[in-house]
């Protein structure tokens, strides 16, 4: 009998082995870069980089394949594949991305090679480019806004850079 007492206690404290629920936040933004939807690089690695809420960092981000923010952010954002700005994220500053989802604000310099998607609580300004453009109901864009196709995009130096040309 007390051997079964005992088997009952170590199982409480056991726990569960595999995958477990993340917490949820605003807009499910945690769950949402736990399944990066970018294939692994070719060692592997993932490179995800999350600034919480109630955190500020400014300087300069390199090579990560996406960016959630729920804070605040203030740099130039170079060599990223994704960003994410949940509803209390802002992002000031400069980037040349793949995708761009913006639910909270984007002020400066923004070139999305491909979607740019500005939800109903988003609200983007600056110099604007991109190959396509989804704004839920309630969005908005102001500033210096223009398509261009992806393959100027992928060229096209950041606005405020000086760009040359030869022959």
């Amino acid at each position: 009998m007390a051997d079964a007492a005992d088997d009952r206690d170590v199982a409480k404290s056991v726990r569960p082995v595999g995958p477990q629920a993340i917490p949820s936040r605003s807009g499910d933004a945690m769950r949402r870069l736990a399944d990066l939807t970018y294939p692994l690089k070719p060692d592997g690695e993932r490179r995800c980089l999350s600034v919480g809420r109630g955190i500020t960092l400014s300087g300069e981000v390199n090579s990560c394949d996406k960016l959630l923010i729920e804070g605040s952010v203030d740099a130039k954002l170079t060599d990223c594949r994704a960003i994410e700005i949940a509803e209390s994220g802002l992002f000031k500053g400069s980037t040349s991305i793949d995708e761009a989802e913006i639910r909270g604000r984007f002020e400066g310099d923004l070139i999305v090679r491909n979607r740019l998607l500005i939800k109903a609580t988003g609200r983007v300004s600056g110099t604007i480019r991109y190959g396509q453009i989804q704004i839920e109901c309630g969005g908005q864009i102001f500033g210096d806004i223009q398509t261009q196709p992806a393959d100027e995009l992928g060229k096209a130096p950041l606005p405020g850079v000086p760009s040359f040309r030869t022959g």
